[in-house]
Order: structure tokens, then C-alpha cells, then sequence
């Protein structure tokens, strides 16, 4: 790669040559007590303009002028050492042969070379600094301000940040705030509950006290904002620390728990306003990242409903593995075109396909999976509301029950390796289409990996409840209502439900599919279930208002089809843990009689679109499904 010749690059080399004079002057000076003999000024003279070409070229052609010295490393810096050093055992070995050291001391060039390393990592340094002190576009002017500024105290500007948690999140944050001119905040501490810690500096910022004094820390320090960085923090210790900012009165801030940001990366773009989903206190997931890669990494991959909520994450948290190709196959238009967007640009070394297509559509199925032969498919697409499925029973079966078979067989036939099937807690003793349909699913999947023990493909199941920012779910009803003024409408006091967060649910799906031998049903840990009341009225408290004084809560009663609670488990299976903490597998083998005939049963019944017997239908199938005539 060539170098641009410019205007620039002979300042630089002007600079670096002065650098090298005054290294190799230096070495002298400092070797003769600051009192050189003549014979060896005499020596230097004569061996300078060697000294400096010889450094120049070296530079030169191990790199080290192609770099942006703004975007200065660590790895500029080994490399600077390394470049030096060569340079000058090669520079050593030159004047051994031409002279033989006569009236050269060999501790100079030692000298030399702590240094050259010491004034040209000084320069690249203070480079750095002055870019992230001023602008991206230094001119000579803000160059001599630089110089300026470098040798006195800086003063803080813009609005004082407060950030809490002086972990690893935090440190990262706060060099995101030291790294990014165009920030017009400043850290002014740290808060934390170690200690240890308190009167520790990180990157020159003071750990300023505990938690619990914030109040006294942001008064002492008017503070503008505080910014929360602890990913892993409790329910319980997230709650508190809210309840002392909204004490306070200043504005606060969350940083998203590490599954929720690509590649771990703590930026300040990453920063958002604190919400429910930080309140659940989930325990971050750990991966088994090897075994997962082993069975992604190289493969094509497909994932149905690639659109959606589940399907989104799915795909985002793949290509984390590098597959050959991620197939994305999805019936709206309008998400197929996001995820396909965001995940070229986030993973440009991946081949995305996007295919819009219907589950439902056989003969399509075949073509694409005989034409881009997906090694592993995970199946999200689904028909997942629950009233709106009581009124179309039909496209519950259209879609859930026969898209599944399609998909199953097709999978079987084209030999895929691992078929994993997204299943939900509602199938478990349902008490609506949506939850007997999912059922049924489910259980078509394990009459084909029972049919196909001995074939290629291994099918398995992963259940689990809701999912928090998933379509549909009831937050963002909450807030759209807060909004509005209220009310806002729970169906019933009392009912509870599951939640996990998207990326965590589609880490563990990974997790699972990493792990299954075919057959499994794996569930996923839910944690603690939430009451909807509690939330509701936790949403209206975050909004500024107090729930039944500024907005209204109404109890509109249950929808059809929904329970109270949901479950993970049926009675007749029995739960196995795994060595994985948050996944365990459920030991069923559940046989139907007559499965298929009560199937064809099914479909027949969803072309009548009648809804009384599509429901006896699948209650056939499915003898706990409790429906109302």
C-alpha cells in the first residue's frame, strides 16, 4: 500500500527527524555527564544525518506514517517499540562495520533508543489528547491551545455526570465520555458500593462515595445526570438506586445489560433512559460461546419469522458465530427489509438472504430449502395474539399447526442437522387457541423426531413465557395509555406472567440448540413471575405520575382464553436439569392415538372456518385444553 504524498506527511517527517536529532543528541549528553569531548562531537556530527535517514526509512517502510495518530493504541505503540528496536541493532551493525565504535560510545545507542521511543510515542500521545480534547479537524491555531492546555489543569465543561457502579461498565463508559469530543458532559465521579474503592481514581476520576450518600453528591457537585452502570444489579438494588435518583431530583440514565449490546461494546450511544425491562433483575446469561460456534460457525442457518421480535434477535445474536449464510425467511415486507438492512451493515463479511415467503406455502418450501440447503433452522413464526386467534381459530391451524408441519417435513427431507422449534408457556394446559395450536406444534415436532430417530435431522423444542419489547406486548399498551392521560386497563388484579428479556431468551434458544440431541423439550428459566398490576403502576411512577391519583387504573376483566397464571410444565412431565443453570429439559414422551387421522381432522375442521369445531378438533388432540362452548 502506498503512502498519500501530502502537505501533512512532510510535517510529520520534519517532526520526527527533529525527534531523532534530539534522541541521539541526548544519548551523548546524557553518556558524557553533559561535557562531550571533542573527538566524539566530532563522531556524532559525522554520524547524524545516518542516524536520522536510516530511522526515517524504517518508519517508513514498517507502516508507521499510515495510522491516524488520533486513533492512536496500544498496538501503535508496540509497534513503535518494535520499529525502534530493529532500527537499531541494524544501526548498531552498521557502524561496527564501518568503524569499528572508534570514539563512539556503545551505551549512546542504548540510550538512543529509550529516547527515540520515549519523544516519538510523546508525540503520538499528545496528538491523540488534542483531538480528544478539541475537534476532529485540528487547525494550527487549536494545535498552539493544545499545547497550551496540555501543560496546565483542564477545566471541566459542559453538564456534570455522576456515573454509578465503578466496575469494568463503568470505567468503559467513562472513557467513552474522555474519548468522544463532541460530548458535552464531563464524569465527575464515581459512586460504588465497594469501599474499597471510594477515594480510588479511575482514568483520573474520583470514586467519590457510596451509593446511598447520591443525594449529597449531586448537591455538592450540581450534578446534571446520573448514569447507572451496573448490568448485573438485583430487582431489588435497581428499584433502590431508582428511588434515589427520583430523591435527588436528577435526571438518570441506564446502561443496557451486556446481552443487549453487540460484541459487549459499552458506548456512550448505548446509554438510554431507564425502563421496566431493568427492573426484572436478570442475571446475565453465560454461554457456552465454543459449543455454539462448533454447530453455527461455517453453516447456513434459516430462521422463520426472522421479522419478529424472537426471530429480530435470533438472527443478531447468529451471526455473533459466523455462519457461511444466514437465510432469513419472513412474510412482511417491512421487517424483512430492516433486519435484512441492519444485519449488512452490522456483519458485512456474512451472506444475508432474505426470502419472503409463507410457512404455509409447501411447494415454495421445498424450492428454497432445495436451493439454498439450510444446515440448521430455528422455527419462530408464529400467530401469537391470543384474543385476535380466539376470533380466527382457523389461522391459528393455518399457520401454527400446518406452517409447523410443512417446515418439519421439508427439514426432514432436505436433511437439515438441528431443527429447533420456539415453542411458548401458554401450550402448557392451554385455555386458548393460540396456547393449543403452539401445543400441537409441539407435538407434531416430537412425532417427527420419534418417525425420524434414525434419519440425519434432530428436532428439538424450547419453551418459555413472555418476552419484554416483544410485538404485542403489554408495555408499550401501558404506555401508549400513560401517554394519553389513562386509563390504563389490567385485566384483573391478580394475574400474573413470566418475563425475560429478547436477548436473553434468544441467547438461551442458542444455548439449547447447542445442546439437544434431538427429542428434548427444554424450558427456560423464567425467574420470579410479575404482577401486571404492579407494573402497570411501576410504568405510571416511572412516567412522573402516582397510579389512582394521576392516572386512573381499571380492571376490564379476563380476555377470552387467557388464565391467570401461566405454567412451564405439564403434570405428566417431569423436569431434568442441565449443566446449564438456565435451561432444564423436560423428560416427556407423550403418545397420541391416532395422531395423524386426528390431524387430518384438524385441517378439515380450519377449512370450514368453523370455530366450535376447530376447538373440538383440538381438544382431540390435546385433552387439557379447557374452552368454553
Amino acid at each position: 500500500m502506498k503512502v498519500a504524498v501530502s502537505r501533512n506527511l512532510f510535517i510529520v517527517l520534519a517532526i520526527d527527524s527533529l525527534l531523532f536529532v534530539c534522541s541521539f543528541w541526548g544519548a551523548h549528553l546524557i553518556r558524557f555527564d553533559f561535557s562531550l569531548p571533542d573527538e566524539f562531537f566530532r563522531s556524532f556530527c559525522s554520524l547524524l544525518p545516518y542516524v536520522v535517514a536510516w530511522k526515517l526509512c524504517y518508519f517508513y517502510f514498517f507502516g508507521l506514517y499510515r495510522g491516524m495518530w488520533r486513533y492512536t493504541g496500544l498496538k501503535d505503540l508496540i509497534d513503535i517499540i518494535k520499529t525502534s528496536t530493529f532500527a537499531s541493532v541494524l544501526l548498531v551493525v552498521f557502524v561496527l562495520y564501518k568503524n569499528r565504535f572508534d570514539n563512539i560510545s556503545r551505551s549512546v545507542f542504548i540510550i538512543d533508543w529509550c529516547l527515540t521511543i520515549f519523544f516519538i510515542v510523546s508525540s503520538r500521545v499528545f496528538i491523540r489528547l488534542c483531538f480528544e480534547r478539541f475537534t476532529d479537524n485540528l487547525s494550527y491555531r487549536e494545535i498552539l491551545d493544545a499545547v497550551i492546555w496540555f501543560f496546565r489543569k483542564p477545566k471541566n465543561f459542559g453538564r456534570g455526570v455522576i456515573i454509578i457502579g465503578a466496575g469494568d461498565c463503568g470505567e468503559k463508559l467513562c472513557r467513552a465520555f474522555l474519548e468522544n469530543p463532541a460530548v458535552k458532559s464531563h464524569v465527575v465521579g464515581f459512586l460504588d458500593d465497594d469501599k474499597a474503592k471510594i477515594g480510588r481514581r479511575i482514568h483520573g476520576i474520583p470514586v467519590l462515595d457510596a451509593i446511598e450518600q447520591l443525594k449529597f453528591a449531586v448537591e455538592a457537585h450540581q450534578v446534571a445526570e446520573i448514569i447507572i452502570a451496573i448490568p448485573s444489579a438485583s430487582e431489588k438494588r435497581m428499584r433502590q438506586i431508582v428511588a434515589l435518583c427520583k430523591d435527588a431530583g436528577v435526571k438518570f440514565k441506564t446502561v443496557p445489560d451486556m446481552g443487549e449490546i453487540i460484541d459487549g461494546k459499552v458506548t456512550i450511544n448505548a446509554i438510554r433512559n431507564v425502563e421496566y425491562r431493568d427492573l426484572l433483575g436478570r442475571d446475565p446469561v453465560q454461554l457456552d460461546k465454543h459449543e455454539i460456534g462448533k454447530y453455527l460457525g461455517d453453516k447456513n442457518v434459516l430462521v422463520t419469522g426472522a421479522g419478529g421480535s424472537i426471530g429480530r434477535g435470533l438472527s443478531q445474536q447468529i451471526c455473533r458465530y459466523s455462519p457461511r449464510k444466514i437465510i432469513l425467511f419472513e412474510r412482511a415486507e417491512s421487517p424483512l427489509y430492516e433486519i435484512e438492512l441492519e444485519l449488512n451493515k452490522n456483519f458485512p463479511k456474512i451472506e444475508i438472504v432474505p426470502v419472503l415467503e409463507d410457512i404455509q406455502n409447501r411447494p415454495e418450501l421445498e424450492k428454497i430449502f432445495q436451493l439454498l440447503k439450510p444446515d440448521i433452522v430455528f422455527h419462530a413464526a408464529a400467530y401469537k395474539h391470543v384474543p385476535m386467534l380466539e376470533s380466527f381459530p382457523w389461522k391459528a391451524v393455518e399457520n401454527n399447526v400446518i406452517g409447523t408441519e410443512n417446515l418439519v417435513e421439508v427439514a426432514r427431507l432436505c436433511k437439515c442437522e438441528k431443527f429447533v422449534f420456539v415453542s411458548t408457556d401458554k401450550a402448557v394446559n392451554p385455555t386458548n387457541v393460540m396456547g393449543t395450536s403452539k401445543r400441537v406444534a409441539e407435538l407434531l415436532v416430537q412425532e417427527c423426531s420419534e418417525a425420524s430417530s434414525k434419519s440425519h435431522t434432530r428436532f428439538m423444542i424450547v419453551r418459555f413465557g413472555n418476552v419484554i419489547g416483544s410485538v404485542g406486548s403489554v408495555i408499550p399498551l401501558f404506555k401508549r395509555q400513560i401517554k394519553e392521560g389513562g386509563p390504563v386497563t389490567v385485566t384483573h388484579p391478580d394475574i400474573i406472567r413470566y418475563f425475560m428479556l429478547i436477548p436473553e431468551a434468544c441467547q438461551l434458544i442458542l444455548q439449547a440448540g447447542a445442546m439437544g440431541e434431538g427429542k428434548e423439550i427444554f424450558v427456560l428459566e423464567m425467574g420470579k413471575p410479575v404482577k401486571i398490576d404492579r407494573m402497570a403502576r411501576d410504568l405510571i411512577r416511572f412516567s412522573g405520575f402516582e397510579p389512582d391519583v394521576d392516572i386512573k387504573i381499571e380492571y376490564t376483566g379476563l380476555r377470552p382464553g387467557e388464565k391467570l397464571y401461566e405454567e412451564l410444565i405439564t403434570d405428566k412431565e417431569k423436569v431434568v436439569p442441565t449443566n446449564h443453570k438456565k435451561i432444564m429439559v423436560l423428560n416427556s414422551n407423550i403418545c397420541i392415538e391416532d395422531f395423524d387421522s386426528k390431524l387430518a381432522r384438524l385441517k378439515s375442521a380450519a377449512q370450514t372456518r368453523d370455530s366450535m369445531k376447530i376447538k373440538k378438533a383440538l381438544k382431540d388432540i390435546v385433552p387439557e385444553f379447557a374452552f368454553t362452548s
